[in-house]
């Protein structure tokens, strides 16, 4: 049985067979953390908060009611444990459900349910060199009577006798330097996992501190660490979003990689021009190229080449800001490491190589700006033309600074060019925030706190200056093709501004909290996100025109910080008028969790079956006897569908319903309720009123064919008297009179024809 909590505060006790839920009990509180017991069927517990109070929990064990009816209202509730954490690694049950065990800061609760009795321990708090002694997670072993703990100081107890409130024994384990995250005994409790903020997995043999085995390197400090049934495999969460399987042996079997969760994205959504990836913030110090099509990780360019310190509070070097050239040939990267008295900057050139297919290191800048560098963009008239390569980068220390592409003098050097600075700009001394590009690279636009400033790409002259106040700058960008005489800018005020390039005037404002402002690379358009009353909201305009195409309010009720519009590899053929504006461009959000989001101008039933997803699915089953004789059959049928027509017509309508696709390649336990694809599958299956009835179909058709057919019967006869024509030697033998066969319908014609009336003569 399978059992489901919500936040609504219902359980759903679920059919494997269907995928449908079989009976909901309402709890009627907010359900944290549900825990259920083979010893216990008719029971379950569940973590709600505690009544009138705020961040306090209770484990309460709920009885699930055999009432009739599909939602039960479930009245029996009994405190178990009062003071937990919500967390589900701070909550364990013991052999074979006999008791269950909590820790929360300093204290560990212990409750047995055939005795009742509730033994409470707790270890000291004072704060030592090695770190807090707090608990941080909780294991139980699965035959003994014994309990590990974790700690914040990288320590493991295991606790025995715990029957007793003063007679209790504890071993020490310890090898971790910082948090032990999670534990987990092995199905038959001979040894013991453990992982923490170092990226190994620890495996401790019979609960010695001697005997211990290591798997070291994986990627990211481990959060979760789960057992198979069987004791085959281990499973280890990571806090990069990253899932490892591994064997009972401590080998690497297989990584689940999506989007990597990284500490921050400081370098913002940049999308690959070559092989159209989104590229931010990866491992430490690396590049992630995360193809959006598969939802895998293309690859990782090591930027900061240093190895990284799995430890809290150190300071660390770390990836800031990446811009691309406009056909990806050139990548341009800063890093920076926090220092009490002067930052630490390196801004890098890197080249892509065709032979390698990867990028290659070309110039190391150390400290390009006295400051943080605030953006940095490049100009892309013509990237044959090394001339008209530049990048721009904008500082904290007051200057914007222009690079251009210089022959390198030293011999030894491996390339023939490199970067180096060739004009520095400034204005009233204040602080050089953003800087962009127009559309024909002849105009760049930067700004300085509360003033956008316009110089000439050539010349570097100062051609004019856009100031609204109050506020400083927040976003700048250009209009694109007919829209490419606009400048627009928005303020951390809340205005939103647009200038005329050619007027040097104000063409609009409007007062909106804009925290995005993101214009699409093949359109007018741009999209800007608003955060107001605790929700994301996206307008979509047109700088020439004063109302936005697209207005979506509450988009969610997470900060989205960045956006960006990825191209598509063919415009998609979209219907609604509403998205025409992502027709050629797909925009995507990254909020403050790291949850990557878009909009999609697909409806529901067209986003039911992700066909790709279930052909990948398909490929990767493995090839046994049962599969081989289900490929027969389907290959048997499939030549049968193409002998017969109407067969291969039903087929064709059959797959081109997605709710039928569903039905057919989805596995059943994850298959939507019935309820949520039955009105989808009998609409599929309806013909719409414009088609014409099956006997006007079959009535049309039969006259067509009789048409074909007489057409073709006179074709034939031409043809024959064209060959007695240009044959007279065949008029010399014995010939019979033969009809043609529309000789003969004419002739089946009269004799069907009613003669009687010549009788009455």
């Amino acid at each position: 049985q399978l059992y489901s909590s919500s936040l609504d505060g219902s359980i759903k006790l679920w059919d494997f067979m269907d995928g449908i839920p079989i009976k909901t009990f309402t709890v009627g509180s907010k359900l944290l953390a549900l825990y259920t017991l083979a010893s216990s069927e008719d029971s379950v517990f569940v973590v709600i908060p505690k009544s009138g109070e705020r961040d306090k929990f209770q484990l309460v064990s709920v009885k699930l009611t055999k009432a009739a009816g599909q939602d039960v209202e479930a009245k029996e509730l009994s405190v178990v444990l009062d003071g937990v954490d919500a967390s589900p690694k701070c909550i364990a049950f013991g052999r074979e459900g006999e008791y269950v065990a909590s820790v929360k800061e300093v204290n560990l609760q212990v409750y047995f349910f055939k005795q009742k009795q509730l033994n409470r321990f707790s270890v000291s708090a004072v704060k030592t060199k090695s770190g807090n002694n707090c608990f941080t997670c909780i294991a139980c072993h699965p035959t003994e009577d014994c309990i590990a703990t974790g700690h914040a100081n990288g320590k493991i107890r295991l606790w025995r006798n715990f029957y007793h409130k003063k007679e209790y024994t504890f071993s020490t384990l310890h090898w971790h330097h910082d948090t032990v995250m999670d534990l987990a005994f092995s199905i038959e409790g001979t040894s013991l996992l453990s992982g923490g903020v170092e990226s190994v997995l620890v495996l401790w043999h019979n609960e010695s501190d001697c005997q211990k085995d290591f798997l070291p390197r994986l990627g990211s400090a481990i959060e979760y660490i789960s057992m198979s049934s069987d004791g085959a495999l281990c499973c280890t969460l990571h806090t990069d979003n990253r899932i490892t399987i591994i064997n009972s042996n401590l080998r690497f079997s297989k990584s689940i990689q999506g989007l990597i969760k990284s500490p921050g994205v400081k370098t913002g959504l940049v999308v690959d021009p070559r092989t159209k990836a989104l590229v931010l913030n990866g491992e430490p110090g690396h590049l992630q190229f995360y193809c959006l099509q598969s939802d895998q990780q293309l690859f990782s360019l090591d930027i900061v080449q240093r190895q990284y310190i799995h430890q809290a509070g150190l300071n660390q070097a770390d990836l800031v800001k990446v811009a691309f050239s406009a056909q990806g040939k050139w990548l341009a990267t800063v890093e920076e490491r926090e220092e009490v008295a002067d930052p630490e900057l390196q801004l890098k050139l890197w080249f892509y190589d065709e032979e390698t297919q990867s990028f290659k290191l070309n110039t190391r800048i150390n400290m390009p700006h006295e400051d943080h560098i605030t953006d940095m963009c490049f100009r892309d008239m013509d990237e044959l033309e090394d001339d008209s390569l530049i990048l721009v980068t904008a500082g904290r220390d007051c200057v914007f600074k222009v690079w251009v592409m210089v022959e390198d003098t030293d011999p030894e050097a491996q390339q023939s060019v490199s970067w180096s600075c060739d004009f520095v700009g400034s204005y009233h001394n204040y602080q050089a925030t953003n800087c962009c590009f127009s559309e024909d690279g002849s105009l760049l636009a930067v700004s300085f706190e509360e003033t956008i400033t316009v110089w000439d790409s050539v010349t570097w002259d100062l051609k004019c200056t856009f100031c609204y106040p109050p506020g400083k700058v927040r976003n700048i960008c250009f209009g694109r093709l007919t829209c490419s005489k606009y400048l627009i800018g928005a303020t951390d005020y809340g205005f939103l501004c647009c200038w005329n390039l050619l007027s040097c005037a104000l063409e609009w404002s409007a007062h909106l909290n804009v925290l995005v402002l993101q214009p699409d690379p093949l359109s007018e358009h741009i999209a800007a996100v608003s955060w107001l009353s605790k929700e994301s909201s996206l307008f979509v305009f047109k700088p020439n025109e004063p109302r936005p195409v697209y207005i979506q309010r509450n988009l969610c009720k997470e900060k989205i910080r960045l956006a960006a519009f990825v191209p598509r590899d063919e415009p998609e053929m979209i219907s609604s008028e509403k998205y025409l504006w992502l027709r050629r461009s797909q925009l995507f959000f990254l909020t403050d969790t790291q949850e990557l989001m878009t909009l999609s101008t697909k409806s529901l039933e067209e986003r039911l079956t992700p066909s790709s997803k279930q052909l990948a699915v398909e490929e990767s089953l493995p090839v046994t006897p049962f599969s081989l004789l289900l490929g027969k059959h389907r290959r048997q049928q499939s030549q049968e569908d193409t002998d017969l027509g109407k067969r291969v017509l039903h087929n064709k309508r059959e797959q081109d319903s997605p709710a039928v696709r569903e039905l057919l390649h989805t596995p059943a336990h994850v298959l939507p309720s019935a309820s949520f694809l039955c009105p989808i599958f009998i609409n599929s299956l309806l013909i719409s009123k414009e088609n014409k009835s099956a006997e006007e179909v079959a009535d049309e058709v039969e006259m067509e064919s009789e048409k074909t057919q007489e057409d073709s019967d006179e074709e034939r006869d031409v043809t024959e008297m064209e060959q007695e024509d240009t044959s007279p030697m065949e008029l010399l033998g014995e010939m019979t009179c033969k009809l043609s066969k529309s000789q003969e319908k004419e002739l089946r014609k009269i004799r069907k024809m009613d003669y009687s009336w010549i009788s009455a003569f």
